[in-house]
C-alpha cells in the first residue's frame, strides 16, 4: 500500500504539516523516533507555552533570522493572529501577557497537545514510534524500528526532525549526515553563556537581573536575564545569539536610564565616610544581584565609576554547548528548497521546522516559526499530490 504522505517527526512542525494533510483527506502516517510526540512541545510548555507574540507583524518578522523570503511569507500566512485562531480552533483559549506574549489560559502544552492529537486521529493520521528514519531506499523511506527494519511507501515526504538542541527530547541532528552539501553547520541559539563565577556570586544564583540593558555591537537588549550557576541564562541573552556567536564584546549598562553625568552627580551628593558600596547602594539603590556583578566584573573598582556602571564588561566564555542550547542555527540551507519547502533535487520532499537553516528567540518566535513551515510544507505536498 502506498500513503498519500509519511510525515517524519511528531513536533510542532511536523504535527501541522500532518494536520494540513489530513485535514485535505490525504492519508497521513507521522513517524517519530522517540516512544511519544511533542517531547521538546510538552518541555516548552512547563513554563507555560509561549505560543506567540501579539504584535504587529512587520515587528514580529524582524526577529527571524536570516530573513529568507520564503521563511517571511510562512510567517506571514501564519503569524501571531493566525497561532491565536489555531490554538482557540482546539478548545485552547488563550490570553496575551503584559509583554504582548500569547498563552494558554491554563498555562500548559499538554491540554493543547490532547486536543490537536485527537482531532489528528479523526482524521485519520496514524502514528509510529520509535521509528527512527535511515534515508531513502528503492522501496520507500525507510527506518530502524523495534520489530526491524522497515520502509513506508508515499508519494510525498515531509521531513521535520528538528535540529541539534536537545538530544535526549529527540533533536540530535543525525539526519544532516544524509544532505551533506545541502546543510548549513549548526550552532547553538536561544543558548546561555558559560561563566567561570567567583565564589562570592553563590548566594545570587537563579536571581533575575532586572533594569538593565545589554550592549552588543549596535544592539540594545532591555530583556532580563538571570545568574545561574553555569553562567547566564534568559530572553535577554538569547535574542543577542548570533551577534555572541560571532564573538562581539558585551556589556552592561546597569543604569540605562541614566546618563554618565546623572550618576557621577546622585553619587556626588552621598558625602561622608561611607564606602563604596554604601554611597552605590544610597545614592543609586544598587544592591543585591546587580551588586554582585559590578564586584565580579569590575574590580578594581576605579575612583570615577560613573563610565563603567554604563559599560561594565561582561566577561564569559562563550556560548552553552549545543545540546544545552534551545534551539539551533544552521539546518537545510533554503536555496536547497523552492517556495513550497520542497527539496530541489528530490521531488515530493518536504523540510519544515528547526531543520531548517534560520534562528528566531524565544517569546512565541520559536513556536510560531515551526508551526508556519510545517503548515507551508504541508501546503506544498498538498498541492504536490494534487499534480498527481
Amino acid at each position: 500500500m502506498t500513503l498519500d504522505a509519511v510525515v517524519i517527526g511528531a513536533g510542532p512542525a511536523g504535527l501541522m504539516a500532518a494536520d494540513i494533510l489530513s485535514g485535505a483527506g490525504h492519508s497521513v502516517v507521522v513517524a517519530d523516533a522517540m516512544p511519544s510526540v511533542g517531547r521538546k512541545f510538552l518541555m516548552a510548555g512547563k513554563s507555560g507555552l509561549n505560543l506567540t507574540k501579539a504584535e504587529p507583524l512587520s515587528d514580529f518578522l524582524q526577529s527571524f533570522h536570516p530573513a529568507d523570503s520564503v521563511l517571511l511569507r510562512a510567517v506571514s500566512d501564519f503569524g501571531p493572529s493566525q497561532v491565536i485562531d489555531w490554538a482557540q480552533s482546539l478548545g485552547q483559549p488563550v490570553f496575551t501577557g503584559s509583554t504582548g506574549r500569547v498563552f494558554p489560559t491554563v498555562m500548559k502544552a499538554s491540554p493543547l497537545l490532547r486536543a490537536w492529537l485527537a482531532r489528528l486521529a479523526a482524521q485519520g493520521v496514524q502514528f509510529r514510534h520509535r521509528w527512527r528514519w535511515t534515508g531513502f531506499g528503492p522501496q520507500g523511506v525507510d527506518f530502524t524500528t523495534p520489530d526491524g527494519p522497515a520502509t513506508l511507501a508515499a508519494r510525498a515526504t515531509i521531513l521535520a526532525m528538528g535540529g541539534a538542541s536537545w538530544r535526549r527530547l529527540g533533536s540530535d541532528g543525525a539526519w544532516a549526515a544524509q544532505f551533506p552539501d545541502l546543510v548549513a553547520p549548526f550552532a547553538p541559539a536561544n543558548m546561555g553563556l558559560v561563566v567561570d563565577w567567583s565564589p562570592h556570586m553563590t548566594a545570587h544564583f537563579g536571581q533575575p537581573v532586572k533594569a538593565a540593558a545589554l550592549h552588543i555591537g549596535d544592539r540594545v537588549e532591555r530583556g532580563e536575564f538571570v545568574v545561574s550557576s553555569a553562567g547566564l541564562e534568559g530572553g535577554g541573552i538569547y535574542t543577542l545569539g548570533p551577534d555572541l556567536r560571532a564573538g562581539l564584546a558585551l556589556t552592561l549598562d546597569l543604569f540605562p536610564d541614566l546618563t554618565v553625568d546623572q550618576i557621577r552627580s546622585r553619587i556626588a551628593r552621598v558625602g561622608g565616610a561611607a564606602s563604596l558600596a554604601n554611597r552605590l547602594r544610597k545614592a543609586l539603590g544598587l544592591a543585591g544581584v546587580r551588586a554582585a556583578l559590578l564586584q565580579e566584573w569590575g574590580r578594581p573598582l576605579p575612583q570615577d565609576i560613573a563610565p563603567l556602571l554604563k559599560s561594565l564588561p561582561v566577561k564569559h566564555a562563550g556560548p552553552r554547548p549545543i545540546d544545552q542550547a534551545i534551539s539551533v542555527a544552521g539546518g537545510l540551507r533554503f536555496e536547497a528548497l523552492d517556495d513550497t519547502l520542497m527539496l530541489r533535487d528530490r521531488p515530493g520532499v518536504f523540510a519544515a521546522g528547526e531543520m531548517l537553516d534560520w534562528e528566531a528567540p524565544t517569546g512565541g518566535y520559536l513556536i510560531t516559526g515551526c508551526l508556519a513551515t510545517g503548515r507551508l510544507a504541508g501546503l506544498g505536498a498538498a498541492a504536490y499530490l494534487a499534480r498527481g
